[in-house]
């Protein structure tokens, strides 16, 4: 059957992108529970309360990156999510009555932003580009590596920007 042959095709492609995001994903994991970062959660109030936010902007923002290759577009996205994402992290904390500072969340997010920006452009680029030369279609491979590097990059961009902006203030 036609379509059996075209489920193998997805199911080859994709399965080892899967199996390599599972393993990034568990890195990441590692690094959220790392001692280095819950001390620089600790030290910034709000940044755990964003950090789901963050993380799922990422594999969406980029994502849409991925399908249509609109790098300043998706970049100057980003960045305006990652900034409104401090801002209701910020308001929800003076909701809760918790404080927090705008400036060092927004900072954070700023940095954080950039970094994987640049970061997930490049990546996904090169991935979308080899994979084609290898005979892969993007649409089966770019989903699962977007997600993964959404999670790995920004929680540790989320470190960089914590010890960036804590330096700074």
């Amino acid at each position: 059957m036609p379509g059996h042959d075209s489920a193998r095709e997805i199911y080859r492609q994709a399965l080892p992108v899967i199996g390599v995001s599972l393993i990034a994903g568990l890195f990441a994991g590692t690094i959220l529970g790392s001692e280095t970062m819950r001390a620089n959660i600790a030290e910034v109030p709000g940044l755990l309360l964003l950090l789901p936010a963050f993380l799922a902007t990422r594999g969406g923002v980029y994502g849409s990156l991925g399908a249509r290759l609109s790098t300043g577009l998706s970049f100057l996205n980003g960045m305006t999510v990652s900034v409104f994402i401090a801002v209701v992290t910020y308001l929800a904390l003076v909701l809760f009555g918790d404080g927090g500072s705008l400036f060092q969340l927004v900072g954070v997010m700023v940095v954080a932003g950039f970094l994987s920006a640049v970061l997930m452009i490049t990546v996904l680029i090169a991935v979308i580009f080899v994979g084609y030369r290898r005979g892969l279609d993007p649409d089966n491979v770019i989903g699962p590596v977007v997600t993964t590097l959404g999670d790995v990059f920004g929680v540790l961009f989320l470190l960089v920007g914590v010890s960036v902006v804590g330096a700074v203030s």
